[in-house]
């Protein structure tokens, strides 16, 4: 059994949304925290929030874009507390104009959307997992992947490629730990059309990875119906039940059930359609 109690938690895209979310639970389940996000003025905010509820927060911001500056959070969590119980890699940006054709969005997209979707991830797992191993105690990991790393079609192909790295990062360290007998849990959190800030992200890119004049859709284009969009707070409690339990597969909704089937079918038939996709 996952011990919860003054453990330490470290959170990645923790200012708002599911990271957010995950960090009342916790809170809640008696965690230390660790929240760090890269507007840190709303980190500020959701902190101060925590500590008003009398939770232990420590408050950091940081780019998991960057190794160093993800490496400065570890160094901050252990410095504070000396072990590191559950590290929660969550930070996500959805450029705009996700209807594109593939081959139309700007590289400037690329390269952010996967510095900090898939290499916040790898930064995270750099700088923590050699820590965690050493520490031998039991922890968790949880990384934040999406229904989109599952399923195929046209729609957001930016995103859905950069949650499919992440799908296939989380299922490697869950077997690399396996196989040598690591105590810690690895759970692949993949939520559907959440209600969050996410659709905004294009507040927080780098000025460096602005496209070309003309090259980004207004921002009223990036946000999707909302009808079948959950609560991140509904999300957060599958995530503690996840790491109570030792669930590795996480889908917050049986919705996408029948295009995740589709798409498994058709690489076992050696075929595919064509298919929409959520996003």
């Amino acid at each position: 059994m996952f011990e919860f109690e003054n453990r330490a938690a470290v959170i990645t895209g923790a200012a708002g949304g599911i990271g957010k979310a995950m960090a009342q639970r916790f809170a809640r389940a008696g965690m230390k925290l660790v929240l760090s996000d890269i507007d840190g003025k709303l980190l500020a905010d959701t902190s101060q929030a925590l500590r008003g509820a009398g939770a232990e927060v420590i408050s950091v911001t940081a780019d998991v874009a960057n190794a160093e500056s993800v490496s400065s959070l570890a160094d901050v969590a252990y410095d504070a507390f000396g072990s590191v119980g559950l590290l929660c890699n969550n930070a996500g940006v959805v450029p705009s104009g996700r209807h594109r054709a593939i081959w139309e969005f700007p590289l400037e997209d690329w390269t952010w959307a996967i510095n900090v979707n898939v290499m916040g991830v790898v930064h995270g797992l750099r700088a923590f997992v050699p820590r965690m191993l050493r520490q031998g105690a039991r922890a968790h990991i949880i990384n934040t992947a999406s229904i989109a790393g599952l399923v195929t079609g046209t729609r957001a192909p930016l995103y859905s490629a950069t949650k499919h790295a992440v799908v296939r990062i989380t299922e490697a360290l869950h077997a690399s730990l396996a196989e040598r007998g690591a105590p810690i849990g690895v759970t692949l959190l993949c939520p559907g059309l959440v209600r969050t800030e996410i659709y905004q992200s294009e507040r927080n890119r780098p000025d460096r990875l602005q496209p070309p004049a003309g090259e980004i859709p207004p921002l009223a284009d990036a946000k999707p119906d909302t009808s079948d969009m959950v609560d991140p707070e509904s999300i957060a409690d599958l995530a503690f039940g996840a790491i109570r339990d030792k669930r590795f597969y996480v889908l917050t909704t049986s919705t996408f059930d029948d295009e995740i089937r589709t798409r498994f079918n058709a690489i076992l038939d050696r075929s595919l359609s064509s298919g929409s996709g959520p996003w």
